[in-house]
């Protein structure tokens, strides 16, 4: 059961990870970025939502 609660929330994780990206590079195009720009863009939201997580992780794992 444990398993699957991991196994579900890194999902979860990867999908909140992947719309925030999408909306950055949406963002992007809408202010006038180009597709390398909005790209950059899209890349570093989803490298600073997978660390959130990571630190969030690694907080709640010293708690206990």
């Amino acid at each position: 059961m444990a398993v699957a609660v991991v196994l579900l929330t890194i999902a979860l994780v990867l999908v909140i990870a992947l719309l925030a990206a999408a909306g950055a590079a949406k963002l992007a195009r809408m202010d006038g970025a180009s597709y390398p720009a909005a790209l950059t863009r899209a890349a570093t939201t989803f490298a600073a939502v997978i660390t959130l997580a990571a630190t969030v992780t690694a907080a709640v794992a010293a708690l206990y």
